[in-house]
């Protein structure tokens, strides 16, 4: 098996890990969900809280979960003539896209995440349509987090796709 091969599969086990632990957070996103429904409608009495804690955890996990489902095949994809071609012309296609759009897309998502959670994190950002204000800065830190946890997974797909290129088989 080509070395390059095994990196991308230790790649895929570290996305896996992080996919899976990022999963957990459905919990505490259902209780607050559930605590506020009933909370709401019966006592009548609304949480302040409840909206916030909700976009915060759905976003952390919608966006950290990014990887996880690149890694899955989960990523909406158009398969019209894709299907038909061989895994070398598919590997071939993929690996093209990986470092003609993929890349400098994530890396120029990094590189704006970076900034948005920097200026968040020095001017202690807060939620201001809130009555509680909750600190935003730690949920902004996920926007460049995830960029890279799409870069990495990212090396692994295109190592497999120059692999499918060149065996015309996918690994």
């Amino acid at each position: 098996m080509e070395s390059y091969i095994k990196w991308a599969e230790k790649i895929d086990k570290v996305s896996d890990w992080c996919g899976r632990i990022i999963s957990y957070l459905v919990y505490p996103l259902v209780g607050g969900v559930a605590y506020e429904v009933i909370s709401r409608y019966v006592f009548n009495a609304p949480t302040e809280w409840a909206f916030d804690m909700t976009y915060m955890l759905y976003g952390t996990i919608f966006m950290l979960g990014a990887a996880y489902t690149l890694l899955k095949k989960g990523h909406i994809r158009t398969d019209l003539f894709y299907n038909k071609w061989s895994p070398s012309k598919q590997g071939k296609i993929d690996a093209l896209a990986y470092i003609l759009l993929f890349f400098p897309g994530m890396i120029f998502y990094l590189w704006a995440g970076i900034d948005y959670a920097h200026h968040s994190w020095i001017t202690h950002e807060r939620a201001g349509n809130s009555p509680w204000t909750p600190i935003i800065y730690p949920f902004k830190t996920v926007i460049p987090l995830t960029a890279l946890m799409l870069l990495i997974q990212g090396i692994s797909e295109f190592l497999k796709s120059v692999y499918a290129w060149k065996k015309g088989e996918w690994k």
